[in-house]
């Protein structure tokens, strides 16, 4: 396909772009190399071509009038074949024709498998001028190369075996949101082919992949130590603050997920009452469930699981603040962001969506944007300046500073007595017995409870009515066809 003189034109007038590398030399051959490496890599990930422009000045960006002959053109398409450029970059060499005069052009396709080296060496295109990439450089084209074949997720986990694998939890709390009944009915496969079905298991080498171990591991820190989330809570309004609270969410997903949830509901909402009247409350919140709860699932899917570093999920006076390991991956880019969306981790991304966490449409983010604005917490800062790390920003909401003391005092003196409550009871080991079992399989009935546990049905239903009562499930629907919500764990 012939190359376009208009666009040669558009970069030569334009002389800071970096999509363009000017010469009048006609035989620095390392130049020559280390200038397609560079567009071949696409650092700045434009997906777009690179023009190595041989006739035209660098500084000025004017033809110089260059006879551009066929032994010229011969050796530029060599570039491609001699080896020195590993793995080969795909690339077109022509003769330019302008109003100026001529000029040899190498137009570059970025590779779908970089990092691409020119003697051993990575070049990169760093704004108009290029150089050697730094070992972030390295870190974000890798991958780029990950993202075009398996994720990081769905790689497999050689050092893990089925047993490192909760089964009862894959079978009984995740597999039947995965299917439907009747698909689950006729299904004959062993558990190893029907995890591999949903990208968590590996026959090849019998073993999970980092998808399972993340998703239903019995020891998920043992394979990635950092797989965990730290919250911390601030005093005032920076980390030299006293550490008022501190909490560490770990275990695989499956269990985490709804701690993270609950913990959102009932402990960064701050939902409490304001009097608009004499006779009307209206309830405010410090940071809307959804929205916040929406960040940090966008924490834990877009993360790198190789990073030895957690989730951090901090909270000052004035903010939180939410901060994982890993950039902006594949296709979103700061330009487009978050118009555009990528998966770092495809299989846990679908899990988290089967599992009814976030959905795959892209609009998680607006719709972020929209419940903070609301809510008057004003738009979330995105700092996508940290290279290998992705940090959002959620503001408190603003105050009414008329807000009754009073109201508040009573309402602090309310939750406090509720809390106290809660704080004197504990879960007997019969308890414990029936939560568990009810979170294995949300939809069991007091048939089955009495079943597994051996317990009468009067001792059941008064369990329970326990658990119901200081928050530990909820049901929804009716007693038939109706359904348990965990709300509370064993460790909060």
């Amino acid at each position: 396909m012939a190359i376009d003189k208009n666009i040669i034109q558009d970069l030569l007038n334009d002389i800071e772009s970096d999509r363009a590398e000017r010469t009048i030399s006609v035989n620095n051959t390392d130049k020559f190399g280390q200038a397609i490496c560079a567009f071949a890599n696409d650092l700045p990930n434009h997906c777009k071509p690179g023009y190595l422009i041989i006739g035209a000045d660098d500084k000025t960006g004017k033809v110089t009038g260059l006879n551009i002959t066929d032994e010229l053109l011969k050796n530029l398409s060599a570039i491609r074949t001699d080896g020195n450029i590993q793995p080969q970059p795909s690339m077109n060499v022509q003769k330019v024709v302008l109003s100026d005069g001529d000029v040899a052009v190498v137009e570059v396709q970025p590779s779908h498998f970089p990092p691409l080296r020119y003697k051993g060496q990575i070049w990169v295109r760093i704004g108009p001028r290029k150089g050697v990439a730094n070992e972030q450089d390295e870190k974000i084209l890798i991958e780029k190369r990950n993202s075009q074949a398996l994720t990081f997720d769905a790689l497999p986990c050689l050092r893990a075996t089925l047993d490192d694998i909760d089964t009862q939890l894959f079978l009984t709390g995740y597999l039947p949101k995965a299917f439907p009944a009747d698909v689950l009915k006729d299904d004959r496969r062993d558990i190893k082919h029907q995890m591999q079905s949903l990208g968590f298991y590996d026959t090849r080498f019998d073993c999970p992949t980092n998808a399972g171990i993340i998703m239903f591991g019995n020891n998920v820190e043992r394979f990635l130590p950092g797989a965990y989330i730290q919250y911390v809570k601030f005093k005032g309004k920076g980390k030299g603050g006293e550490v008022e609270r501190e909490y560490k969410f770990s275990g695989n997903l499956m269990k985490v997920l709804y701690q993270l949830d609950t913990f959102v509901d009932t402990t960064i909402t701050n939902r409490r009452p304001v009097p608009v009247s004499v006779l009307r409350e209206e309830t405010i919140v410090d940071y809307p469930h959804w929205a916040t709860r929406e960040l940090l699932m966008n924490a834990i899917c877009h993360r790198t699981y190789d990073s030895n570093g957690p989730i951090q999920f901090y909270q000052y006076d004035d903010r939180i603040e939410i901060m994982n390991h890993g950039a902006l991956y594949g296709k979103a880019n700061p330009e487009n962001f978050p118009l555009v969306n990528d998966y770092r981790n495809t299989v846990i991304a679908e899990a988290l969506r089967v599992l009814g966490f976030v959905n795959r449409f892209s609009r998680g983010v607006q719709r972020v944007e929209n419940d903070l604005m609301e809510n008057g917490n004003g738009e979330p800062e995105f700092d996508l300046r940290l290279g290998t790390a992705f940090k959002v920003i959620e503001h408190k909401a603003h105050m009414d500073e008329t807000v009754n003391e009073t109201v508040n005092e009573t309402v602090n003196e309310t939750v406090n007595e509720t809390v106290k409550q809660a704080a004197n009871f504990s879960l007997s080991d019969t308890h414990k017995k029936v939560f568990h079992q009810i979170c294995m399989n949300d939809l069991i009935t007091y048939s089955e409870l009495i079943k597994a546990t051996g317990l009468s049905r009067g001792h059941i239903a008064r369990i329970i009515s326990d658990l119901k009562e200081y928050g530990y499930i909820v049901r929804k629907g009716s007693d038939k066809s109706g359904s348990w919500e965990i709300h509370k764990s064993l460790t909060d």
